[in-house]
């Protein structure tokens, strides 16, 4: 997608930090910054802006999904979910980058996951990795989000993370979250509030969104908790494996 402005978001934040006149030690929030969007160039989405922030701190690891580059994406460090201020190269521990021994990171969304290392959490993000890729599996003409190099693959949505933001053929949002061992009820709530943050923060005049939960094993209690729930789908997903002899020639 174009740039709205005659500068892409990642150096309008450099303008924004000599425009506001940041110190190196001083710690500027994520709110500071959306207002300071909002007063200049309102036309940018606020998720749009929460995707470069983590883009352009060194240590935060969800950077590996916007594609940081070395050098032109190192200005903040993250201090908190919230909170950032400048990098420090002398200081600070070297940048991460995609590639890194960090990509399979864990998201920083408190919630609910798979402990880091166990089966289950490799299997969510390689379920993530390969539906990022095979949108159509799942619906004929979805594909994942993008705006000015930030991809739909952890989204942010006000310090959590949709695993897949997609759109489809008519340009409409969909959310899709992944449950890799069976869909828990408690995920309904959850996905009702990254539809809702998007309806609010994301869409423009008479764009829509609707919600898919994909799992292993959808429970009975998901899909009663569904099945009042308007612009819901839910997905059970199949593995299949195949082994073939490696052998010297």
């Amino acid at each position: 997608m174009a740039s709205l402005y005659d500068k892409p978001v990642r150096a309008l934040m450099h303008d924004m930090v000599c425009d506001i006149d940041l110190k190196p030690d001083t710690v500027i929030s994520r709110d500071r910054v959306r207002s300071w969007f909002g007063e200049n160039y309102p036309k940018i989405k606020d998720g749009t802006i929460a995707a470069h922030l983590l883009r352009m701190s060194v240590n935060s690891k969800s950077r590996v999904h916007y594609g940081a580059k070395p050098g032109e994406d190192d200005l903040f460090f993250q201090v908190d979910p919230k909170h950032f201020r400048l990098y420090r190269p002398q200081n600070d521990p070297a940048p991460i980058y995609p590639g890194d021994d960090v990509e399979q990171a864990v998201r920083e969304e408190v919630q609910e996951l798979p402990e880091e290392g166990s089966p289950e959490f490799a299997y969510e993000k390689d379920l993530q990795n390969y539906l990022a890729r095979n949108l159509h599996l799942i619906e004929s003409g979805l594909t994942l989000f993008e705006d000015e190099g930030i991809n739909g693959l952890e989204f942010p949505v006000g310090g959590r993370f949709i695993d897949i933001l997609a759109t489809d053929s008519d340009g409409n949002y969909v959310v899709i979250e992944l449950k890799v061992s069976k869909g828990y009820d408690r995920v309904v709530g959850q996905l009702l509030r990254y539809m809702a943050w998007i309806r609010t923060n994301q869409t423009e005049l008479g764009q829509s969104v609707r919600g898919i939960i994909v799992a292993r094993h959808i429970s009975e209690d998901l899909l009663l908790a569904c099945s009042g729930v308007e612009g819901v789908q839910l997905f059970e997903y199949e593995l299949s494996v195949s082994l073939h002899e490696a052998r010297l020639e």
